[in-house]
């Protein structure tokens, strides 16, 4: 149980950052110096960048989404930079960013887009919960056989 709540968990805090480098590991690599944070993850331009490409985002949404991802990219600073709470407390608080910064983007979206946002984001977790070397990640019909 505790495993599938860290795997969640990471998820929620790598966020967007590990799909756009999962889906275009090119791009990913000619503009890792400036354009990413400590620990993989992507600055909120690049986010941005990135869910432009994918969603088709119009300069509205764009403008609507950028202060959102600028809000959590502050946030996941200050909370890993945040020595007096523990790990658990880290990943929960996390995971719940994760989750606040996904509801306001996908009101930002139209029906198809957020489509393909919760098509990108469960393969992001997916993908998280193989390299976590499965587990508690695993899907329940492995288990079953």
């Amino acid at each position: 149980m505790r495993k599938t709540l860290c795997t969640i968990a990471l998820t929620g805090l790598l966020g967007l950052g590990m799909t756009a480098f999962a889906q275009d590991q090119s791009t990913a690599t000619t503009t890792a110096p400036p354009m990413h944070e400590p620990h993989g993850r992507m600055d909120a331009n690049s986010q941005l960048e990135h869910l432009t490409k994918a969603l088709n985002l119009t300069s509205d949404q764009q403008t609507q989404i950028k202060p959102i991802l600028d809000s959590q990219q502050q946030q996941m600073m200050q909370l890993h930079q945040d020595s007096s709470l523990s790990r658990d407390d880290k990943m929960a608080k996390a995971k719940s960013l994760h989750a606040d910064t996904t509801s306001k983007i996908e009101a930002v979206l139209n029906d198809q887009q957020k489509q393909k946002y919760e098509a990108m984001q469960q393969r992001m977790q997916e993908r998280m919960q193989e390299r976590s070397g499965g587990g508690a990640g695993t899907p329940p019909s492995q288990p079953q056989q």
